[in-house]
């Protein structure tokens, strides 16, 4: 069996303490269970923070100030060994929603004063009973369209609040079969080895197959959205993103494990590529962008059935020349 509950006791820990803690609270709560020295890497505009008050002062209660009444609404939960190259350390990770009441701007995105979901997916390295480092990356355009702003053309996927694996089980707060982690895994680098290279020399059909359930589930960020079924996939996404890109790095990654029937990675960025045609309804410039994601995944048998994705698209397009947080969110001209 996987034996990471310590670990998880501490992330479960901090949870339970961040979501009690109100005001200055917040920066304590954060220096009792994170290292002062603490590297916390999020989204545009947030880049790289460090240290716990930095990540308090900066992310979290400006965050807590415009979601009043937050609630972590999680789906996944899983531990295990870094398996990525040249890596090391044990990582946990929380997949879900941050859910609030919209009552006050953040980041200059008007409030609604209704219900609102920040979907999110954290890792965090645990040594010694403390928090080394955090990766938050947060779907930040999902809240800007419940908020009434249109940060991207009209998307090929769906938009909608995204639930969680079909099957509930997501949770995985006891030990696991180490064998299901392994397998779980064992899945994910064979799609890596095809999907990271655009170069498997079959069909693009036929090489989802090799990896995907046909009923896979493809949960992308908002920009993209979702899509359901292998050919609704290439049609909606896969296919369209790689004849828009060229010259694609290998793919990189800082953070790779997996727990029971779930895993996934993340990078900083995992690879970059040069759009050569459009993308997302937008231009090609020519200029090589850095894609910062995470991949979470469920595995059903031998294949993989779910993925939900987060990609910090407003990263890419900043490096395109579009800023497109400053661009929606800038006060009208009288």
């Amino acid at each position: 069996m996987s034996d990471y509950q310590a670990e998880k006791r501490v992330v479960r820990d901090f949870h339970t303490a961040l979501e009690a803690a109100q005001g200055t609270a917040i920066a304590d709560v954060l220096s009792a269970h994170c290292a002062p020295d603490l590297l916390w890497r999020g989204y545009h505009p947030f880049h790289e923070l460090q240290g716990p008050d930095a990540v308090a002062a900066q992310f979290w209660n400006p965050l807590r100030t415009s979601l009043t009444r937050l609630q972590r609404r999680e789906d996944v939960f899983m531990a295990g060994e870094n398996r990525a190259d040249g890596q090391a350390g044990v990582w946990v990770v929380s997949m879900g929603h941050l859910m609030g009441l919209f009552d006050r701007p953040w980041l200059g995105i008007p409030p609604t004063g209704k219900l609102a979901f920040l979907r999110y997916c954290a890792f965090y390295q645990v040594e010694g009973g403390t928090i080394t480092e955090t990766a938050l990356y947060f779907d930040l355009p999902q809240l800007m369209v419940q908020a009434g702003l249109q940060p991207f053309p009209p998307q090929t996927g769906a938009q909608l609040v995204q639930p969680g694996p079909l099957t509930h089980d997501g949770l995985l707060f006891d030990p696991q079969p180490a064998a299901e982690g392994n397998r779980t895994w064992a899945c994910i680098a064979s799609m890596i080895a095809d999907l990271g290279q655009w170069q498997s020399g079959l069909p693009i059909h036929e090489e989802l197959a090799r990896s995907w359930t046909k009923d896979m589930l493809w949960w992308g960020p908002t920009g993209i959205g979702a899509t359901y079924t292998i050919p609704r996939y290439v049609a909606q996404h896969s296919g369209l993103f790689r004849a828009s890109f060229a010259e694609r790095t290998k793919t990189r990654h800082l953070c790779r494990v997996a727990e029971g029937h779930y895993g996934g990675f993340f990078g900083w960025p995992n690879f970059t590529a040069r759009p050569t045609g459009g993308f997302m309804g937008m231009p090609a410039t020519g200029k090589a962008g850095d894609f910062r994601v995470i991949d979470i995944y469920r595995r059903e048998g031998d294949k993989l059935a779910e993925n939900w994705v987060f990609i910090d698209l407003l990263h890419f397009w900043n490096q395109q020349g579009v800023d497109i947080l400053a661009r929606c969110t800038a006060a009208p001209q009288g």
